[in-house]
């Protein structure tokens, strides 16, 4: 498992970043019974200034939210509330990119604040949300969110984090 970190908000270096994604990524293949050696993912630490652009320019929101992601390939299930089309790793090859994330500083800060929760517990949350969505999971419909929702309770449990929903 590979994640290729940028942080290009110095905040971000309260934490370590890296790690919590790592352990992100890592639990969420555990809980879906994904062998974690063969994947790798992107994730860009920014402000939200930053990740205003990127909302505007690929969903025509020019605002700042917590996260976002880009699957690295169209998994998403032809039902509402069915599984995707998880990845499955070839060991001898290079590490499959499943996608990349962005999460922006100052929402995250802020969310935290005001939910009354830790920072670290809440950026773990939205790391795991981004990596479900490079997976293919997604909230568009009840079932599917539904779905999602459930399995990022067991993922973060996993991680000792408390359930966001």
């Amino acid at each position: 498992m590979e994640i290729d970190l940028l942080i290009e908000n110095p905040a971000w270096e309260a934490l370590d970043l890296e790690a919590l994604a790592e352990a992100g990524l890592e639990a969420c293949l555990v809980v879906l019974n994904i062998p974690s050696r063969a994947f790798s993912l992107s994730l860009m630490a920014c402000d939200d200034a930053r990740i205003a652009e990127l909302n505007a320019a690929f969903r025509s929101k020019p605002t700042p939210t917590n996260v976002l992601s880009w699957p690295g390939m169209e998994r998403a299930p032809a039902t509402p509330g069915a599984m995707p089309d998880l990845p499955a790793p070839d060991p001898d090859a290079m590490p499959e990119e499943i996608g990349d994330i962005a999460i922006a500083f100052e929402t995250c800060a802020r969310e935290a604040a005001e939910g009354g929760k830790p920072l670290v517990d809440h950026v773990q949350h939205l790391l795991v949300h981004g990596v479900m969505h490079c997976l293919g999971f997604d909230h568009e419909t009840d079932a599917d969110a539904a779905l999602m929702e459930s399995l990022e309770s067991r993922i973060l449990a996993s991680l000792g984090v408390p359930d966001p929903y």
